[in-house]
Parts: structure tokens; C-alpha cells; sequence
């Protein structure tokens, strides 16, 4: 895969290389049950060609609504839960975009009221935007925040709210559609066939990000690279699939993904919910968790090199980082650093990468590493659709299905009954 790379050099000591083939054999045929569109869950099928059938008209409509709330807005709150802002938060951080333009605030993602305080303290005279992207406009979460947020922007902007109120949902149902037809918000499409944690590509992440000044078109580009590379046989993004279900297999439950740079935590929160609803079904699945070192190596670190021998890592090393400072010379070694003077701090995070893979390793935990040369939209938008695809596949060599997530609503129906909701 171009640009984009796995080792699996230190998971050799945990599994051998007629295990490995076997398992990339499976991964092969699950991959051709996946692009046949006969296995289970193929009615949410549609993020699968998207790269190829992004709709260029679609696009142009959103980059000129994303030009618009830039000119008009300082913040754009975008009010969501689950996929429906987690993809959107994570390019959103791996690309600094707070940096530049109108910044993206999000809301609707829990039921803290001393969070929201926060958000309508820190927007106070400040010019706002809203995108509320909701297929059904019913959940608890984003529809309380819209409430609540909408009810401000009535009184802040009176009849001219509606100007700054954007509408990404379902098509012809919901909520959210009965009240942007009402009240004209300009709106945009959630595909049925694609769930919320696979719709990076859709308006759900592009019209926020776009607003944010990422390039969405090389976002795509990168996406649509990945696309063509998973059609390739013992592609890396199977060989992923092949070596976290051999690992599974061997009893390692649980997989960390471990990033270098801060920026990336909330793509590892996208990928953690990316894996933990597709897998985690039927009394299956491996539970994903992650972390951000070097900083966790000094709180879960004792944990992952001396603790219960069911994990193993995923690491994702970004071989250029977006950005660099060199340890000066301070003419005396108090603090016993001279040796690094001069050096870069990346230099020093990539040999901290190194060191700790080595030791977690000799400690009996598997490492993956996959890496790419840069953290900019097109590599981000090459590793979207790199974790997509093996999600797919990887649950499929699980035996469940990928796609729904009927658990979910367990915790929904019960905070129902206890709040009286009519019906429950």
C-alpha cells in the first residue's frame, strides 16, 4: 500500500509464518465476501465504493456552504454523537485545525450540563454557527444540545438564525428534517446505506471540516488511494485483519492502539468505536482501547509491559511530523540533558517509539506498526479508509456483523423507563 505501511516484524515471536498465510487466506475470501455485497449487513454497503462515487456536485454544495460559515462565523458547534462527530473530531485534531479559521466546537456527544455552561460561556459575544447532523433528530444527547443551542441562536440572530444553522440527516425522515423543512436551514444527506461510524466521507465529516479549512479534496484523494491498494491481493490493510484475528485466536484480547502525538487521540476515540461496534457482538470481539504516549507510558505503561498477557499494540508512527523544535543548549547540565542539546524533539519521540515497542515486546506483547510519511488530509484520508476496509473484513473473519449495532440501544431503552419517556 503506497505510503502506507505495516510491520509485522515484532508479532514473529507470537505466531508462525504458515499461521500468518492461512489467516491471510481467510482474510482474502472475506474480502471478496465483502466486495460481492452477499455477506451479512451488505444493505450498509454504501461507504465501500464511496472514494470511487464521491458525488462531485454534492461536494461543490458543500464547499460552498463551508465558505459561507466561514465568512459568517468565528465557531461552528457541531452538535452530534458517536459517528456522527468523531470522524469529523479526529481529522479535525490529526490536522491542527483549530490553527487556522473557524474552529470547530462540538456538542451533543454526552448530558453534562456543566459542559454545556462551559460551551455557552466560551461562545458568549462570539459570531456561531450550528450543524446539527442527526439521522432521526430523536437521541438524547444531540437533540437536547440542539435545544438548547438553537433557543440561543434564536434570541442571538432572531428571524436571520436559520442563515447559520446547518442540517446533516436523513433524506426523508427524522426529527431534524421535519424541523429544517419548516424553517429552511440548508440542509445535507446521511446515506442510508452507510452507518455513522463509516461516514467520514460523507457531509457528516466533510461539511464540518470543509468549514474548518481542511482540504477535503485531498481528504478524498488519500481515501480513494487506500480504495485502489485493498483491491490488491495480500494488501496491507489485510494483512491487518489477518494478524489482529491470528492474535485473537492466541488469547490476545485486547488491542491498543498507542500514537506518538497527541493530535491523534481522537483518531484513536474514531477507531475505537469504529472496532468496538462492528465487533463487539455475540459474546465476540477484540476490545479496543488506546493510548498516547510518551505520557501513558507513565500511567498504563507498568500495565501493558507486566500485566495480564492479553493485549497487544498497534502503533502508528508518522515518519515526518507536522512539526519540530531542537533542545537547546543551555551552557550547563543540572538536568543532565546536555547530550540531547541540539537535537530535534521528534528525534527524541521516535526514539521513545522504538525503545518502548522493544521493551513491550521483550514483555510479551505483539506489536503492529503502521506507518505513514506525513500527518496531512490525504495520509489521514488514507488511513480512514485503510481501518474502514479492515474493520469490514476483520468482522467478517470474526463471524458477526460488521455493520449494526443493536446493543447499543439497550442502555437507551432503560434510561427511557427511568426518566418516564411516554411509551417506555
Amino acid at each position: 500500500m503506497k505510503g502506507l505501511k505495516i510491520d509485522l516484524t515484532n508479532c514473529e515471536g507470537f505466531f508462525n509464518e504458515n499461521e500468518f498465510k492461512d489467516e491471510l487466506n481467510k482474510a482474502e475470501k472475506m474480502s471478496k465476501l465483502l466486495n460481492s455485497g452477499n455477506g451479512r449487513g451488505n444493505d450498509f454497503l454504501g461507504w465501500l465504493n464511496l472514494p470511487m462515487n464521491i458525488d462531485h456536485n454534492e461536494l461543490a454544495r458543500i464547499k460552498l456552504a463551508a465558505a459561507k460559515i466561514s465568512e459568517q462565523a468565528e465557531y461552528l458547534i457541531n452538535i452530534g454523537i458517536g459517528g456522527s462527530y468523531l470522524g469529523a473530531r479526529a481529522v479535525d485534531e490529526a490536522l491542527y485545525l483549530a490553527d487556522n479559521g473557524t474552529k470547530l466546537l462540538y456538542a451533543g456527544n454526552g448530558l453534562s450540563g456543566t459542559e454545556m455552561k462551559r460551551l455557552l460561556a466560551l461562545i458568549e459575544n462570539k459570531e456561531v454557527a450550528l450543524n446539527v447532523v442527526s439521522k432521526s433528530g430523536t437521541t438524547t444527547e444531540p437533540a437536547i444540545a440542539f435545544r438548547i443551542l438553537k433557543e440561543k441562536m434564536d434570541k442571538k440572530y432572531g428571524k436571520e438564525a436559520y442563515k447559520r444553522i446547518f442540517a446533516v440527516t436523513d433524506k426523508s425522515r427524522g426529527a431534524v428534517k421535519s424541523i429544517y423543512d419548516r424553517e429552511g436551514y440548508e440542509s445535507f444527506i446521511i446515506p442510508d446505506d452507510i452507518g455513522g461510524r463509516y461516514s467520514v466521507l460523507t457531509p457528516v465529516g466533510l461539511l464540518p471540516l470543509a468549514a474548518a479549512g481542511a482540504d477535503i479534496d485531498s481528504l478524498i484523494k488519500g481515501a480513494l488511494e487506500s480504495y485502489h491498494d485493498c483491491k490488491l491481493s495480500n494488501n496491507s490493510c489485510l494483512k491487518y485483519a489477518a494478524a489482529r484475528n491470528l492474535l485473537y485466536k492466541k488469547g490476545y484480547s485486547t488491542e491498543i492502539m498507542a500514537v506518538y502525538e497527541s493530535s491523534l487521540r481522537f483518531f484513536s476515540e474514531w477507531w475505537k468505536q469504529l472496532y468496538g461496534e462492528s465487533e463487539g457482538k455475540e459474546n465476540k470481539g477484540i476490545f479496543p482501547a488506546s493510548v498516547v504516549f510518551s505520557a501513558d507510558l507513565h500511567s498504563m505503561g507498568q500495565y501493558i509491559q507486566q500485566g495480564l498477557r492479553n493485549i497487544f499494540e498497534t502503533v502508528i508512527s508518522i515518519e515526518q511530523a507536522p512539526m519540530d523544535i531542537s533542545i537547546p543548549n543551555t551552557g550547563s547540565d543540572e538536568d543532565g540533558l546536555g547530550y540531547l542539546a541540539g537535537e530535534n524533539m521528534n528525534y527524541v519521540n521516535n526514539i521513545a517509539m522504538q525503545a518502548t515497542v522493544n521493551a513491550h515486546v521483550s514483555g510479551g506483547v505483539p506489536n503492529i506498526i503502521l506507518s505513514i510519511p506525513k500527518q496531512d488530509a490525504y495520509n489521514i484520508g488514507k488511513m480512514v479508509y485503510f481501518f474502514e476496509y479492515a474493520c469490514a473484513v476483520s468482522g467478517y473473519m470474526l463471524g458477526v456483523n460488521p455493520f449494526d449495532q443493536p446493543g447499543v440501544e439497550a442502555y437507551k431503552k432503560e434510561m427511557f423507563r427511568m426518566l418516564g419517556k411516554p411509551g417506555y
